[in-house]
C-alpha cells in the first residue's frame, strides 16, 4: 500500500534552500507566528498558581470529552463572547490541539474519496491533514475586492456528492477576514461546518469576532479553538471542539467515541485551564494591543509604497499585501531574501491570483519596523 505522502513532494523548495543558506542574524524573519520566540510570554507565576493544586491530589480520572472543570470554563469564555454563545459543558471536547481536533472532525464526517470545501486562500496544515485521511480539499473563493470575505455562491458552486463539510477560518489566517454577517447559501448548502476561531481575540477592523454558531444556529457548526494562539502557550497542547445545539444533536456520540480512543489532552493543562482563563485575561489585551500597534505601524509603512495593495484586516495579526511590479512570487521572496528581509510567498497559502506576500505583525515592535523598512527600501 502506498502511504500518504506518496504524492507530495517533500523536498526543501528553493526559497527553503535559499535561507538554509543565508545564515539567520543576516535576515529579519518577518513570517515568525510563535510567540514565544517574540518575546511573548504568559506569566509564570499564572502557571505556578495554575498546576499547584494538581501536584497534591494528581489523580488519573479520564474523561472522553475533557475533565468537567476545564469545559465549565472553555463554556463560560463563549458566554462571555460578543454575541454569547452559550454552550453545555456536554457540547464541549477537549483536545491536544486544534490540529488534533481537525483529524478528529475529519474522520467523524469522511471516508476516503470524500472532499471537504476550503477557502482558495488556506493555510498548507490543512492538505497534509487531509491527505492524512485520503480526502480532497476543494477550494471556495474570498473575495479579494471585497476585503477576502466569502463569496456565497462560490459554496454553491463548489459542492458535489462527495462533500461533507465546510471549513471557514474567522478571523482568516493570513489575510484577517472575520465573517461577521451570516454567509448567504451557507445553510442552504446542508453541510456541516468547521469554524476555525484561533485567532478570535485578535481584533484590528472589526470590534468582535462573533461565534459562527451565532450566525448560523440551524446548522451544525464546530467551533475550534485552542491556548497556543490565545494566550500564547503553544507549549502547553491544548484545543477544544465547541459544538452548538445542532453539531451536538447529531455528532455527540460517535464524536466521544473518537476522543475517547486517542485522550490526546494531558491532565496537567486541564485542570490549570480555569486559573489561564480567569487569571490570564489580561495578558491577552496586552498581546492583542501590542499586535494592533504593529499593525498599525505596518500598514503606516507599506502604504508608503505605491507598488503594495493592500486591505487592512478584521483581525488576526498577518498582512497579506499584493505587490504590483512584480511578476513571480518566487522570485520576489528571493530577492527581499537577499537584502535581509524573510516573507513568504502567497502561493504557500494555495493562491495562485497576482503577488502577494504574508507577512506576521506578531514579530518583536522593532524588528517589525526594521524589516519592514528593509522591504520598502528593496521594493
Amino acid at each position: 500500500m502506498v502511504g500518504f505522502f506518496a504524492n507530495h513532494d517533500l523536498r526543501p523548495n528553493r526559497i527553503e534552500l535559499a535561507r538554509q543558506r543565508v545564515a539567520q542574524k543576516e535576515y529579519i524573519d518577518l513570517t515568525s507566528s510563535n510567540p514565544t520566540h517574540q518575546g511573548l510570554l504568559f506569566p509564570p507565576a499564572i502557571l505556578q498558581e495554575a498546576a499547584a493544586p494538581y501536584w497534591s491530589n494528581r489523580q488519573h480520572t479520564p474523561d472522553p470529552r475533557g475533565l468537567p472543570m476545564a469545559r465549565a470554563a472553555i463554556a463560560q469564555y463563549y458566554a462571555q463572547r460578543t454575541p454569547p454563545l452559550m454552550l453545555d459543558c456536554d457540547d464541549i471536547f477537549i483536545t491536544a490541539s486544534t490540529s488534533e481536533a481537525y483529524s478528529l472532525l475529519f474522520a467523524l464526517l469522511t471516508e476516503p474519496g470524500d472532499n471537504i470545501l476550503a477557502p482558495d486562500v488556506s493555510y498548507p496544515l490543512f492538505e497534509y491533514l487531509a491527505a492524512m485521511h485520503h480526502i480532497e480539499l476543494r477550494s471556495y473563493t474570498l473575495d479579494e475586492q471585497h476585503g477576502w470575505q466569502i463569496d456565497p455562491s462560490s459554496l454553491t458552486t463548489s459542492v458535489n456528492e462527495r462533500t461533507r463539510a465546510i471549513l471557514i477560518i474567522s478571523p482568516h489566517n493570513p489575510t484577517g477576514a472575520i465573517v461577521h454577517t451570516p454567509v448567504e447559501t451557507l445553510s442552504t448548502t446542508g453541510l456541516p461546518v468547521i469554524c476555525d476561531e484561533v485567532f478570535a481575540a485578535f481584533t484590528y477592523q472589526r470590534a468582535h469576532t462573533p461565534p459562527l454558531g451565532t450566525l448560523h444556529p440551524d446548522i451544525p457548526i464546530f467551533h475550534l479553538n485552542g491556548i497556543s494562539k490565545m494566550f500564547a502557550l503553544p507549549d502547553l497542547k491544548l484545543g477544544w471542539m465547541g459544538l452548538n445545539r445542532e453539531a451536538a444533536t447529531q455528532y455527540s456520540a460517535r464524536l466521544e467515541l473518537l476522543n475517547d480512543t486517542l485522550l490526546g489532552a494531558n491532565a496537567l493543562t486541564q485542570h490549570m485551564l480555569p486559573t489561564v482563563f480567569t487569571e490570564g485575561m489580561g495578558f491577552v489585551d496586552l498581546m492583542v494591543q501590542r499586535v494592533q500597534a504593529n499593525l498599525d505601524r505596518a500598514l503606516q509603512i507599506l502604504t508608503q509604497n505605491e507598488h503594495v495593495h493592500i486591505h487592512p484586516p478584521d483581525g488576526g495579526y498577518y498582512l497579506f499585501p499584493k505587490i504590483t511590479n512584480w511578476y513571480d512570487e518566487e522570485a520576489l521572496v528571493l530577492h527581499l531574501l537577499n537584502h535581509g528581509v524573510y516573507v513568504h510567498p502567497g502561493y504557500f497559502y494555495g493562491y495562485d491570483q497576482h503577488v502577494h506576500i504574508a507577512i506576521s505583525c506578531l514579530v518583536a515592535p522593532e524588528k517589525l519596523t526594521e524589516g519592514l523598512q528593509r522591504l520598502i527600501t528593496t521594493l
